[in-house]
């Protein structure tokens, strides 16, 4: 079996560093799970991998989940190009890594976006017997700006519930103030 040898570095942070090794039969799942567990992710975010060129310009993604929409494919005529879809669980290493300082991008989080840029180090046969993926090196922590305080606001809640509506129905009213024309359908 094959080791792959990965560093991942982050453009928020110039000290971060982190360098996995894994196995070429693991999944990009495992590897989701060991930079979740290093760079203190958390479990309850969306996340993707993209195998990209040299220049970082992205060429397939591997998700955690699967996207696929098959109401909508029945839609899609055959001049339309369908991209490929790929799993994280489904997803093993050594079959998307092609070049030997294979390049991939790692997003986390879409609503609060982390991008990690991923590039392989070396590849080798395994010698020892232990546990794989690991995490060989560690330096700096990412730096994710703190959560915008929550503003409590004082008084009833209904009362306030009841303002919002007010105002959002006062804005819809002047956005939307229509005349009624009878040739016009909609």
């Amino acid at each position: 079996m094959h080791i792959y040898k990965f560093r991942m570095l982050t453009d928020t942070n110039d000290e971060f560093i982190r360098d996995f090794e894994i196995l070429g039969n693991q999944s990009f799942l495992d590897f989701h799970r060991i930079i979740q567990e290093t760079v203190n992710l958390g479990s309850e975010e969306l996340a993707s991998f993209h195998i990209c060129d040299q220049k970082w310009v992205k060429m397939k993604e591997i998700t955690l989940l699967d996207m696929k929409f098959d109401e909508d494919e029945e839609n899609i005529s055959d001049s339309e190009f369908i991209e490929e879809r790929f799993t994280m669980k489904d997803s093993k290493i050594k079959d998307f890594i092609e070049e030997p300082h294979q390049r991939l991008v790692y997003e986390y989080d879409f609503l609060d976006l982390k991008t990690f840029f991923i590039e392989l180090l070396g590849v080798w046969k395994q010698k020892e017997d232990k546990p794989y993926p690991i995490c060989s090196f560690s330096k700096g922590k990412l730096e994710i700006p703190p959560a915008p305080p929550v503003i409590e606001e004082e008084g009833d809640p209904e009362a306030l519930k009841e303002q919002l509506l007010e105002d959002f129905n006062d804005l819809l009213d002047s956005t939307f103030d229509y005349q009624e024309d009878p040739e016009t359908e909609f």
